[in-house]
């Protein structure tokens, strides 16, 4: 049976047991990570939390609308066997009990009914030279090759990283949601999990890869080019030798690949696809759903 459990509510203690013994486990569903993202959020529970499904939500005028948070990829249900029977009861309950807007379920979700898929790319952990030799498309290679020039470092936040993140991050158009970025950059370093690197050419700052190091995994949170010197092949230099240094100790997630552009490049470092199932609805299958339920 599925529950409806308040924040107010939820039995914390038995909410973590759950998540870390979860073979869905990620970053996102942990309670400190989803209090910083989410306005608000509450649980779907089934049983005595054998399996939980956290769900953002914002409220409008009446209205509980669940929406995914920026910065947040995969929730979905956390169990420790993923179960398509129970994973369809949490499916059918979700529906029934939400007006849902957004809502990205984890990739080892599995369901009797089809959704709409999203794609991700992630690199296991393996040995780089193997990665490099075998599994990198050919102009990688070269790309790569070319800009050997260019200097690694990590970097570390203060004002010139901050003012590089806001003058090249793409994609965020509104001022409150970079404040909201830059707000987040400072609790992942305070929570020991934001990792930087750059490349660099005469002291210039091409590129910047903002990481999220989870222990075992590191998930692109963004990779900044600086235009200027967009000719230098900053982007694939970088990626190269975060793997060179990091891949037989550590998973890659380049966190997306639904852009073709995007996709294509990064497949081109070997990396395997990985989807995950979500639902979206407009604004006309929301009133279609609202008038449903009430």
């Amino acid at each position: 049976m599925i529950n409806k459990v308040e924040y107010k509510d939820i039995d914390f203690e038995k909410y973590n047991h759950c998540i870390e013994n979860s073979v869905q486990k990620n970053f996102y569903c942990k309670k400190e990570m989803l209090d910083f993202l989410c306005k608000n959020w509450e649980l779907l529970v089934y049983g005595d939390y054998q399996a939980v499904m956290p769900v953002p939500f914002t409220k409008r005028i009446m209205l509980r609308l669940a929406n995914m948070p920026l910065f947040c990829q995969q929730l979905g249900i956390f169990s420790k066997e993923d179960d398509i029977f129970v994973n369809q009861k949490f499916l059918d309950f979700f529906k029934k009990n939400y007006l849902i807007v957004n809502y990205q379920f984890n990739f080892n979700n599995h369901f009797e009914t089809t959704l709409t898929t999203k794609k991700n790319y992630i690199i296991p952990v393996q040995e780089y030279a193997f990665l490099r030799r075998k599994k990198y498309f050919k102009g990688r290679k070269s790309t790569v090759k070319t800009a050997q020039y260019l200097d690694f470092r990590e970097v570390f936040k203060d004002t010139y990283i901050l003012d590089f993140i806001k003058n090249n991050f793409k994609g965020l158009q509104k001022e409150k949601d970079m404040d909201l970025f830059i707000q987040y950059l400072f609790f992942l370093e305070k929570s020991g999990k934001l990792r930087m690197f750059g490349s660099y050419y005469e002291e210039n700052l091409t590129n910047l890869a903002i990481l999220i190091d989870d222990g075992d995994c590191y998930s692109l949170l963004g990779l900044l080019n600086n235009e200027e010197f967009k000719s230098h092949n900053g982007a694939s230099f970088l990626i190269d030798r975060i793997l060179k240094t990091n891949i037989e100790t550590k998973a890659f997630n380049f966190m997306g690949g639904s852009i073709r552009g995007i996709e294509v490049f990064f497949k081109s470092f070997g990396s395997d696809l990985q989807e995950y199932q979500v639902i979206q609805n407009s604004k006309k299958d929301i009133v279609r759903n609202w008038l449903k339920i009430s």
